[in-house]
């Protein structure tokens, strides 16, 4: 008798798992092709950027950078910089524009190998991420730097990229946050 109560008892106890392993943030980590544009010299520089997103609300972030790239006249010369800031971004369906304010540090190799100096640098830019899949975003992503203390009257390249990130899906997000 107790069991044929307990049989009619369980649709009604209708129950859902708490999950075990969620992360409370978005996170994607990505790479790309840069362009810099140094002002300078009328040349690109060709290069490459790593970058990684972490996105714990709904419309903030933080994202950190790695951007290396190279003289195309031969000198040797080449520009790193690593930054990291804040992020604010608004999702439009499969695109997720975005604006940026980064610090960091630049090392500037100067050419024929005559010394490697760096500097702090302020950036600000902006982009858009493109939502291909669900695990997969594109990239265009542009950013003007500040190096401080650059002799000359400063160091002021704009940055081009196009890149690819994997996303790691955080957990879902509400309408009310």
């Amino acid at each position: 008798m107790v069991a044929a109560l307990l049989l009619a008892a369980a649709p009604a106890a209708r129950t859902q798992a708490i999950p075990t392993a969620t992360r409370p943030a978005d996170i994607q980590i990505g790479g790309g092709f840069t362009t810099a544009r140094p002002d300078y010299e009328p040349r690109n520089f060709p290069g490459f950027a790593l970058y990684l997103d972490i996105d714990p609300r709904t419309h903030w972030g933080l994202e950190a950078e790695y951007h290396q790239v190279f003289s195309s006249s031969g000198d040797q010369s080449r520009q790193r910089t690593a930054e990291i800031g804040g992020r604010y971004f608004w999702n439009f369906g499969p695109f997720s524009p975005y604006g940026k304010a980064l610090y960091g540090r630049g090392s500037f190799k100067y050419p024929f190998g005559y010394t490697q100096l760096s500097y702090n640098i302020l950036a600000a830019g902006g982009g858009v991420d493109f939502k291909a899949t669900r695990h997969i975003h594109a990239r265009l992503d542009y950013e003007y730097q500040h190096w401080m203390g650059f002799q000359n009257g400063g160091l002021h390249p704009q940055l081009l990229t196009i890149g690819v990130a994997y996303h790691f899906e955080g957990k879902p997000r509400y309408k009310n946050h």
